[in-house]
């Protein structure tokens, strides 16, 4: 899937998208917001949520890596890479 047609989704379908394709990174806390990164299929997807909740607020989706510069000591790649 392109990033265009990800982002052309609806909230629920880019959440359902994630959790079967995407690769969780990483999770952080940004003022009173839980962060969860992933990659998926040549983009990244930020999901935001208020801290303790679980419903959705948006999912920021980005491509270039400066997106992850808040991210990089957070992110743990496999042992045998």
């Amino acid at each position: 899937m392109t990033i265009a047609a990800f982002k052309a989704l609806h909230q629920r379908c880019q959440a359902e998208h994630l959790a079967r394709h995407g690769h969780r990174l990483a999770e952080r806390q940004e003022d009173s917001f839980d962060l969860t990164l992933y990659a998926v299929e040549g983009f990244y997807a930020e999901i935001w949520r208020s801290r303790g909740e679980e419903a959705i607020l948006f999912i920021h989706v980005f491509q270039k890596p400066s997106g992850l510069g808040d991210y990089l000591r957070l992110v743990q790649l496999p042992g045998n890479l």
